[in-house]
């Protein structure tokens, strides 16, 4: 895929964003030709909307793109792709956070994975806006490059040891310390579950944990399920309900995502990232319906469902994690159809132990147009994650609030008195939208570097 970042040149065509009530104002000052070509057009700068429109002698003069108010990412979404091959340029009156806005939407809208097909074809380019944090544009797009190519990636090259080598590869590039845990070794460091899960594959579970950043920062850890795929288990998926479990990994590319950023922006954090990879397979040695698995924090976990399984690795994931005493936990997972139900694929669902700091996320979920919707940790239903013969069960009976049980269920692992927050995300769009093509999308990781960046600054 060709870059479509780059320094300014002589010859790019000038980009106009215009909102509709600025729009008539503008149109006053154009050229006659440019006049006619609107009403011939009947262009009104919707939102979204483009117009390409022809100088005197045939060549492109300048593009119209109609913005929302205030202007969001999405807006320009669609032009890398849209427009003629060429350089392109922000003309006129733009704020620094209209400029980053622009350039982010057009980086996001470039992006086509084409590691399995011929190479994809060039896209326009947008110089870099003046006035902006072109480092911070930058982290954010190369990051969401990286969940989406991630959580592209099919099974058979996304194993668990591929997707320990990805964070390998990251830990590398940002000098990070990287340790992984690998097959029988997870039960004599007392990783239990991770192993119960992913011991009936032939690629053998792991437990990925990268340190990064000054100990006298306050420590955080980011936790993401990294279920490579997802067959069921002995309580196998219909095949419809398997047939997209490539991207179950999801949370564990959310995560590797968000210490991109942390780590390329230096925030004032020391972070810790743990990822429990495997795939749920089934073989001789699969774990069973209603067996019983330990776990390292001493909680027994009756096995309801061999296909509730996230939870189940994340326990172990979250146990390590406390044991850093860090100032907060985050959890990534594509957990529970019953989120997906309740909110549909666009708006994750947040579950927070503390009301300020859940008011932290869901103010950066609206700065950065990346929004996500409060689930509660109903008290009241943690009777119904109680085991028969084990302290607590992955899958409740009937199957209602399923969300909010698996919740509850991860929140057994958390100490009082760490700041936590699980989110339950879809990490796919569905359908094609300007800035997000079909396939793995990163939900959230701009509300959360936002959110960071805000709480702690950066170097």
């Amino acid at each position: 895929m060709s870059d479509t970042r780059q320094s300014k040149t002589s010859k790019a065509t000038p980009i106009h964003l215009l909102h509709e009530s600025r729009f008539d104002a503008w149109l006053s000052s154009a050229s006659p030709l440019i006049q006619n070509w609107v009403a011939a057009h009947a262009f009104k700068a919707a939102s979204g909307k483009h117009l390409v429109a022809p100088g005197s002698d045939g060549a492109i003069d300048c593009v119209i793109v109609g913005v929302s108010d205030p202007m969001i990412l999405w807006d320009t979404g669609s032009l890398a792709k849209a427009l003629p091959v060429g350089s392109y340029a922000l003309a006129g009156d733009y704020s620094p956070a209209e400029g980053e806005a622009a350039l982010l939407g057009w980086l996001l809208g470039s992006y086509e994975f084409d590691r399995y097909k011929t190479a994809a074809p060039a896209t326009a380019i947008l110089e870099i806006p003046s006035g902006i944090d072109a480092k911070q544009v930058n982290a954010i797009h190369d990051a969401t490059r990286l969940v989406r190519d991630l959580v592209n990636t099919p099974a058979n090259d996304l194993g668990p040891s591929a997707l320990a080598a990805a964070a390998e590869s990251l830990a590398k590039e940002f000098a990070a310390d990287c340790k992984i845990i690998v097959g029988d070794d997870l039960l004599t460091q007392n990783y239990p579950a991770v192993h119960a899960v992913g011991r009936a594959a032939s690629d053998a579970p792991r437990l990925i944990e990268m340190t990064w950043g000054n100990p006298a920062h306050p420590t955080i850890a980011l936790v993401g399920k990294g279920v490579c795929f997802d067959s069921g288990g002995l309580d196998i998926k219909p095949a419809a309900g398997m047939k997209l479990m490539k991207k179950d990994m999801g949370g564990a590319a959310h995560v590797l995502g968000i210490a991109h950023c942390i780590m390329a922006l230096k925030i004032n954090v020391h972070l810790k990232v743990l990822i429990p990879a495997v795939e749920n397979a089934i073989s001789g040695n699969a774990m069973r319906p209603l067996d019983v698995v330990k776990t390292r924090a001493g909680i027994t976990i009756e096995i309801g469902n061999t296909d509730a399984e996230g939870r189940v690795i994340l326990a172990d994931a979250l146990a390590r994690a406390a044991e850093s005493n860090p100032t907060l936990i985050i959890d990534f997972a594509t957990l529970t159809g019953a989120a997906r139900v309740a909110l549909g694929t666009e708006l994750p669902a947040l579950f927070c132990n503390d009301d300020s700091f859940a008011q932290d996320i869901l103010a950066a979920g609206d700065r950065a147009a990346d929004p996500l919707w409060r689930m509660p940790l109903w008290p009241g239903y943690r009777k119904m994650i109680e085991g028969k013969v084990a302290d607590i069960t992955n899958s409740p009976e009937g199957g209602f609030a399923g969300a909010i049980t698996a919740a509850l269920f991860l929140e057994r692992f958390v100490p009082a008195g760490i700041l936590w927050a699980h989110l339950d995300i879809m990490a796919w769009n569905v359908a094609s939208k300007p800035g997000r093509p079909e396939g793995g999308e990163a939900l959230c990781l701009r509300t959360m570097t936002d959110m960071l960046l805000t709480k702690y600054g950066r170097t």
